[in-house]
């Protein structure tokens, strides 16, 4: 298999940080005769998206990742 446990485990640990930085950009939207300057927050426009970003190369990190080769000159087996 090309990934092993821990490629899982961190890959499932990005996808819940994509998820969380896709939560913080919901919310109420602006109707056609009313405006809500709310779409305009920080939270929207910087914080979840950085949050999203992170959780992407989190992925790529994940995908890359290798695990140390077990050398056959280890005393405590």
């Amino acid at each position: 298999m090309a990934f092993n446990k821990t490629n899982y485990i961190l890959l499932a640990i990005g996808m819940a940080i994509v998820i969380v930085g896709l939560v913080l950009m919901s919310g109420e939207g602006s109707a056609e005769g009313f405006f809500n300057p709310d779409i305009f927050s920080a939270r929207r426009i910087k914080v979840a998206p950085l949050v999203s970003l992170f959780g992407f190369l989190f992925i790529m990190v994940a995908i890359m990742y290798r695990p140390k080769a077990k050398t056959g000159l280890d005393i405590n087996r």
